[in-house]
């Protein structure tokens, strides 16, 4: 019933920018939060930044000051801006979202993972 695609991930060198796109779309009555976490190799998915609906956001401590998370709320769009990449913010990244679906339950969507790798 919904689907979250990610765009936007690739190679870079260190001190460069990337920008991540998930788009939401499906039978959604309306989405709370977006999130983006990452998870590189052997290590555990974590929270790199969220946004509620109305624009409160969260950010990781390693991230604070370099991403930018914001949302289109009427594209059901959450964006990342990431700059000053650093090798470390190399991982694939992960949209989630919490929603109501138009069914009436609560749905928590993952989208499929854009990879994002950062050359020293």
């Amino acid at each position: 019933q919904v689907q979250l695609v990610e765009s936007g991930g690739g190679l870079v060198q260190a001190g460069e920018s990337l920008r991540l796109s998930c788009a939401a779309s499906g039978s959604i009555s309306s989405i709370n939060t977006m999130g983006w976490y990452r998870q590189a190799p052997g290590k555990q998915r974590g929270l790199v930044a969220s946004i509620a609906r109305g624009g409160t956001t969260n950010y990781a401590d390693s991230v604070k000051g370099r991403f930018t998370i914001a949302r289109d709320n009427g594209k059901n769009t959450v964006y990342l801006q990431m700059n000053s990449l650093k090798p470390e913010d190399t991982a694939v990244y992960y949209c989630h979202a919490d929603l109501l679906l138009q069914i009436g339950k609560i749905f928590n969507s993952w989208g499929q993972g854009t990879q994002v790798t950062v050359s020293s």
